[in-house]
C-alpha cells in the first residue's frame, strides 16, 4: 500500500483522533462485538452442557488460555502474538471440528471451554492485543490507560 492510499488522521473517526487505539472499534460496533462475544460464550456453554462433560474440568480449564500472557515476559511483540494465538477463535474451532470428525469428546470439551473463554473475554471488552502493549486491543484500551 502506498503512502497516498493511507487515510489521513483527519479522515479518521473522532475517537481515533482523540487518543483511542487506532484500529480499535467504538460505539455501536463495540457493543455489537461484545454481544457477539456473549453469544459465543453462551453457545459454547450450551454445547458443553449437551456434551455432558465434567463441569469441574470446565472450571479447571476455563482460564488456561490466559497462560499465554506469559509471553509478555519476553516483550510486548511476543506477548501479543502468544496472547492472540490463544485468544483467536481459529484454533479452538479447528480443534472442535477435528474432534467431532475423529470422535474425541475430550478434545471437543477442550475446544468448547476454549471458545467459551474467548467469548467471555470479548463480552468483557478484552480484545486481541496490539504489539504496542497489553492494554492496546482491537476493542479499545483496557486498564489504567483506558481512563
Amino acid at each position: 500500500m502506498n503512502a497516498s492510499a493511507a487515510p489521513s488522521l483527519s479522515a479518521l473517526a473522532p475517537e481515533a483522533r482523540s487518543g483511542t487505539v487506532l484500529g480499535a472499534v467504538a460505539g455501536g460496533v463495540a457493543v455489537l462485538l461484545r454481544l457477539e462475544g456473549l453469544a459465543l460464550c453462551a453457545a459454547a456453554l450450551a454445547a458443553y452442557g449437551h456434551l455432558g462433560a465434567s463441569w469441574l474440568a470446565f472450571a479447571a480449564l476455563f482460564l488456561a488460555p490466559d497462560l499465554a500472557m506469559a509471553g509478555y515476559l519476553f516483550g510486548p511483540r511476543l506477548g501479543a502474538a502468544a496472547y492472540n494465538l490463544a485468544h483467536a477463535t481459529v484454533a479452538p474451532l479447528a480443534l472442535g471440528a477435528a474432534s467431532v470428525a475423529l470422535g474425541s469428546t475430550a478434545a471437543e470439551a477442550i475446544a468448547l471451554v476454549w471458545i467459551a473463554h474467548i467469548g467471555f473475554d470479548r463480552a468483557l471488552g478484552l480484545g486481541l492485543k496490539y504489539a504496542a502493549g497489553f492494554g492496546q486491543t482491537h476493542l479499545g484500551r483496557i486498564g489504567r490507560a483506558a481512563s
